[in-house]
């Protein structure tokens, strides 16, 4: 499955969005950008997308929710030791009281992974932040390091809501 991300503004995000209705495409609105994704079989209808390949999932994203990325840029040789690590704790991740669906998504063009969840609401994802060691293990950069550091990079995460009303609430 091929998985597509392009930013905008909100008015040309939505009227993108609206024009390909029979796409599986979602809006997500951020405090500084709107996010459009696009999960198919085929190409995207997008013009300059982030590519990415979906390596591991769980249920149906929907267009509601508030959504939580975390960019992490990962080293060529450390690929596959950072996807077996995450495979091994998705099982618990797809349990989570809140979360809705789950993507893992390999980059096709460049070194920076994606773990996208969507939770119920922020509330769902702040606890499970606060208790859960795979969050903790994202947070602090520990999945898949042993001796090596397979990080090329800081990992940094954003927050988007699945509905416009609600972009402005992601950070209180």
């Amino acid at each position: 499955m091929n998985f597509y991300m392009t930013t905008g503004t909100p008015l040309f995000m939505e009227k993108l969005h609206k024009k390909h209705g029979n796409e599986k495409m979602y809006i997500l609105y951020g405090t500084t950008e709107t996010l459009l994704l696009h999960e198919t079989e085929r190409k995207t209808v997008f013009q300059t997308p982030r590519i990415y390949e979906v390596v591991d999932g769980a249920n149906e994203l929907q267009q509601s929710g508030f959504f939580t990325l975390y960019h992490i840029p990962v080293s060529d040789e450390g690929r596959p030791v950072f996807e077996k690590n995450i495979k091994e704790r998705s099982g618990r991740l797809k349990e989570q009281t809140g979360l809705v669906a789950y993507r893992l998504l390999r980059p096709k063009k460049s070194e920076t992974y994606v773990i996208l969840l969507q939770w119920t609401d922020k509330r769902s994802y702040d606890i499970w932040k606060k208790y859960d060691p795979i969050a903790q293990e994202l947070e602090n950069f520990k999945i898949g390091v042993k001796k090596d550091n397979i990080f090329n990079a800081a990992i940094y995460i954003t927050t988007y809501s699945g509905a416009k009303q609600k972009a402005e609430e992601q950070e209180s």
